[in-house]
């Protein structure tokens, strides 16, 4: 596994980080320390939201599938940060505790649904090589529309942005938000 700071390399600027806490202490986002880590650079802050909350609350892909992709984006960079937080927004559209677990290993691994194993495929193909293969392509094709395909790929690539983003600059998980997924006991 490669080896990440554990600490922040960036410390997040106080007065954005209260005004985020304010921001979000009704909300089950709790996403103050990336927020206010951004805020350093008002373009990058302010792009990088906007287009994740377009991702996330304007999308026209299922949520849960949505889901599943930036989960696998996050893992395959090691994004403890971005796990943890889609980690919650996985639990609130309906995967559950083994599924999150699953995204972590080989996509044979668990019997995945046939749209589904297309979709981890492609976050797969884009994280290893930034295009998505010929085979993975033509299932997608078989699966999804194309305005669809552009947007499960947007997620998958402004994610793996948002975990280099996180990673390098050490943003520590907020309260409340969980780590990597425990094996499945059973």
């Amino acid at each position: 596994m490669p080896i990440r700071p554990n600490s922040a390399r960036v410390e997040p600027l106080p007065k954005a980080l209260e005004e985020a806490k304010e921001a979000m202490k009704s909300s089950a986002v709790n996403a103050a320390n990336v927020t206010a880590t951004l805020a350093h650079n008002e373009m990058v802050s302010v792009g990088v939201g906007r287009f994740s909350r377009q991702l996330l609350f304007k999308g026209t892909v299922p949520p849960r599938l949505r889901e599943m992709v930036i989960l696998r984006m996050g893992w395959n960079c090691q994004s403890v940060y971005e796990f943890g937080q889609h980690t919650l927004f996985g639990l609130d559209v309906g995967l559950t505790e083994d599924e999150i677990y699953r995204l972590t290993r080989p996509v044979t691994e668990y019997g995945w649904e046939e749209d589904e194993v297309a979709l981890l495929e492609m976050v797969d193909d884009l994280y290893n090589d930034d295009c998505v293969s010929d085979a993975t392509w033509l299932k997608l094709t078989r699966l999804y529309s194309v305005p669809e395909m552009l947007e499960f790929m947007a997620a998958a690539l402004q994610y793996r942005l948002v975990s280099g983003l996180l990673n390098s600059c050490g943003v520590q998980r907020d309260d409340g938000v969980p780590g990597w997924p425990q094996a499945p006991t059973t």
